[in-house]
This record gives structure tokens, C-alpha cells and sequence, in this order.
């Protein structure tokens, strides 16, 4: 009975430890999630090993120890996943709900996201007020926030496919850049530059980043080094296709 208590609550812990890894949680956060779980399940210890793409966890319940490893795939970044696994974590060491109870919440987590259109708007008005900022008239304005509305349009679309994220950013990119450059080519605004420059920062991977640092100050230096070369990759493929639209329309430069 002990046996099959002790499997249950391996899993579980494993389970919650790989969503909250793919749904964009720091390592630190994993690990003693994790562990806070497993002794409120009523193990006696909880080792967690946290690599890249992948977890091993090993519980320790009466001197028996069960070792179970899961692969965890890219969910996309959702923090309101990470505070529902959080709170289960609580509930379970104030003993509202045992671990069988943990599990069937657990099971019903299902990631939310925004509305398409929201988000598009959402993100074409800040990219288009970070123009502003920088000293763009209202026609950069505009210029900005179509730009970027249409290429947060295309990233939705072929993230909602599957495509490889390389590939979604390299494309986000090209799109974007060409929108913006139409301003450059018809002079319009003050500094029509800047739609060049504004309308692609919805594609700088700020929190991948902020991860990958905190993990390595932390002691997670292979996960942090993992997560911080991804970031720099669609970085790259963000820089490809703005030079590939460059070479398209003939535009260069954002001074």
C-alpha cells in the first residue's frame, strides 16, 4: 500500500514539475515545488535533477526509492499555470486536499490565453508607443502599430501550427520589417526609421533571458546555458529575416 502511495505521488510531483517547466517556470521554482509536494505527499525526501528539456525525480518513502524521468516540451510561457501549480503546493501542506485531490486539480489545468485580436492590438499599441517615445510623429505612429499588429497576427498563426519557433521568429520578422520599411520608401512621418526599429521589440525574447540568467546565478548552469543559447538562436533568426526584408525592399539601416 505504502508502494503504490509512494508511485502516486511520484508521479504526481513529477507531473507538476514538468508543466511547470514547459509553461516557462525558473528552475529554482521547479525544484522547490517539487520537493515542497513530495513532503507534503508524505514522503521522507524528494531529489530533483532539472536538465534542459527533461526532469528526474526520486522520492524516499520508508527506505524505498522510486526514480521516475519525464521529457518536458516547450508550452509556451503562462504564468497563470505556475501560480495554479503553486497553490495546489499550498493547499497541500495546509492539508485542505491530499495528494489523490492534488492530482485530479492537476489534471484539470488547462492553459488559458488571451483573445488573438486582443493580444495583436495589445502588442501594436506598445511597440507603436515605444516609437513615440523615441520621438516619432503620430504618422510613425501608426506606421509602428500596423507593422506590428499585422506581425503579431502571423506569429499567433504559425505558432497556432506547430512551426518550429525558429522559423516563426525568422518569418515575424521578414513580415514586419517589409510593413515598416513602406514607410521609409513613401518618406512618411518625421522619422519613419523608427517603425523599422519599434515594430520587431515583440520579438526580443526578454524573459527566456531573464531565465537562463537566473538560473546560472542559482546554481542551474545547464538549464540556464540551454536557455540562454534558445534565446540567442531566435535572436538570430529575428536578425535574419529583418536583413532578409532589408535586401527585399532595398532598405537599410535605422538611422
Amino acid at each position: 500500500m505504502a508502494e503504490g502511495k509512494q508511485r502516486r505521488v511520484s508521479r504526481l510531483i513529477a507531473q507538476a514539475g514538468q508543466m511547470l517547466l514547459a509553461h516557462g517556470a525558473e528552475s529554482t521554482l521547479v525544484a522547490d515545488i517539487m520537493r515542497r509536494m513530495g513532503l507534503a505527499g508524505g514522503m521522507d525526501d524528494v531529489e530533483v535533477a532539472l536538465m534542459a528539456n527533461s526532469i528526474v525525480v526520486t522520492t524516499v518513502c520508508q527506505e524505498h526509492c522510486i526514480t521516475t524521468a519525464r521529457r518536458c516540451l516547450d508550452r509556451g510561457i503562462n504564468m497563470k499555470v505556475v501560480i495554479q501549480i503553486q497553490r495546489i503546493c499550498i493547499m497541500m501542506e495546509k492539508q485542505i486536499i491530499d495528494f489523490e485531490g492534488a492530482q485530479k486539480k492537476l489534471n484539470d489545468i488547462s492553459p488559458e490565453r488571451y483573445n488573438r485580436w486582443v493580444v495583436m492590438f495589445m502588442i501594436g499599441f506598445s511597440c507603436a508607443a515605444f516609437c513615440r517615445l523615441a520621438g516619432g510623429d503620430w504618422t510613425v505612429f501608426l506606421a509602428t502599430f500596423i507593422a506590428s499588429f499585422v506581425g503579431m497576427g502571423v506569429r499567433l498563426e504559425i505558432g497556432h501550427r506547430h512551426f518550429n519557433p525558429l522559423l516563426n521568429f525568422a518569418v515575424t520578422a521578414f513580415v514586419t520589417t517589409v510593413i515598416s520599411a513602406q514607410a521609409v520608401i513613401y518618406h512618411l512621418g518625421n522619422r519613419p526609421t523608427l517603425a523599422m526599429a519599434c515594430s520587431v521589440l515583440m520579438l526580443v525574447p526578454g524573459f527566456p533571458l531573464i531565465n537562463s540568467v537566473a538560473d546560472m546565478i542559482k546554481g542551474y548552469i545547464n538549464t540556464g546555458v540551454a536557455r540562454f543559447i534558445m534565446a540567442s538562436l531566435l535572436t538570430l533568426a529575428t536578425c535574419l529575416g529583418i536583413v532578409a526584408a532589408m535586401f527585399i525592399t532595398d532598405v537599410w539601416g535605422w538611422s
